[in-house]
């Protein structure tokens, strides 16, 4: 037992000191505030992800919705985990709700730290979206995820690989406040399938549970080392790029992404115009060095992301989005996000099986 406690301990104490690099590096205050969230959030995925997870009786548990933000959140999905064992079987079921867009992706990567494994960068194994799937009356579907296709199963599959470690869902509303969200189901396929044995209990051992928390502790670290971001140029957008089958941060197959930054003044406003393919969703978001979102609680009166269907079009398609502290209140800029009473931020775009590749959005600084 004392083995557990020091690897209890070698958690916590990389815990503690999250503080240490965003004290020295962010001055935005709301941020540094917001980073004890993040830690917190970081913390409690950190469990769900290595100390609780199960891979021969996996369960689907959120790591990204309105109070857990982490590593890329928006006010309009919600993400689940599961971990999986590559030479199992699985059947995910579900319903679909009021979700515009719903995918599983099963990533091979190194989850954790160790030895000479790659760590920094995911694999995308297989992703099945809404087009790929059949829904009856009721909007409930299913996928089996496996070494190899059952004899006789034409339905939606993924083959999973040797590199297998996880499936991340996400779905995707219109309108979070008032829509269903998707409901996700995982269970692990019968022993007939000829996949491995699936155990017919389970009591905790010392040695795996140190290892448990061992794993969290490196990722915990290495999640401590990757921020704050400060890598982006204040007050513009880059190129928007397709995701890679290599990505990093559990990164979408099937969305397109652009990426920059705000800095302003009290006095001052950042005017981005732009065009967007035709797309099932797209979104703009704000978020702080920790790739959270700000608080969108309050949206109704400080919204802090806009989506495609939130957005008043210009007469040619084209639109008009305004970050500022507070409202203009200018008729030619209906599309207003605020800043949440951030000084500065990260701007994010995304477009969900859009038909083309979204032109570079332009930026312009102005004074009110």
């Amino acid at each position: 037992m004392e083995e557990v406690g020091d690897a209890y301990r070698e958690l916590l104490d990389p815990a503690a000191g999250l503080d240490a690099e965003w004290g020295r590096t962010v001055t935005d205050p709301q941020s540094r505030l917001e980073g004890y969230r993040w830690a917190m959030s970081l913390l409690s995925i950190a469990q769900d992800v290595f100390v609780t997870a199960d891979p021969a009786r996996p369960r689907f548990v959120d790591i990204v919705g309105p109070y857990r933000k982490f590593y890329g959140d928006n006010p309009d999905a919600f993400y689940q985990f599961a971990p999986l064992d590559p030479a199992r079987g699985y059947r995910v079921t579900g319903r679909r709700g009021d979700a515009v867009y719903l995918s599983i992706t099963v990533y091979g990567t190194a989850l954790d730290s160790t030895g000479d494994r790659v760590v920094d960068t995911d694999r995308i194994v297989g992703i099945v979206n809404d087009r790929d799937l059949a829904f009856d009356a009721d909007g409930r579907f299913e996928i089996l995820l496996a070494p190899v296709r059952p004899p006789g199963h034409t339905g939606a599959f993924v083959e999973l690989t040797a590199e297998t470690v996880c499936a991340i869902t996400r779905d995707y509303l219109a309108d979070t406040t008032t829509g269903r969200r998707a409901d996700w189901h995982i269970e692990p396929l019968g022993d007939g399938a000829g996949f491995a044995a699936n155990p017919t209990g389970h009591r905790l051992d010392a040695g795996d549970m140190s290892e448990r928390f061992r794993a969290a502790a490196r990722w915990v670290r290495r999640h401590g080392a990757m921020f704050p971001s400060t890598a982006h140029v204040p007050n513009t957008v880059a190129e928007p790029y397709p995701v890679p089958t290599v990505t990093r941060g559990w990164a979408a197959g099937d969305a397109c992404y652009a990426s920059g930054a705000f800095e302003l003044a009290e006095n001052e406003a950042l005017v981005i115009r732009g065009r967007s393919p035709e797309s099932v969703f797209w979104n703009l978001c704000l978020w702080n060095p920790f790739l959270s979102t700000f608080n969108y609680e309050y949206r109704a009166t400080e919204p802090v992301s806009l989506n495609g269907t939130q957005i008043v079009y210009e007469a040619d398609g084209s639109w008009t989005i305004v970050v500022a502290h507070d409202d203009p209140c200018r008729p030619e800029w209906p599309n207003w996000i605020s800043t949440a009473g951030h000084r500065s931020g990260i701007l994010w775009f995304r477009w969900f099986l859009a038909e083309s590749l979204p032109e570079r959005p332009t930026v312009e600084l102005v004074t009110l």
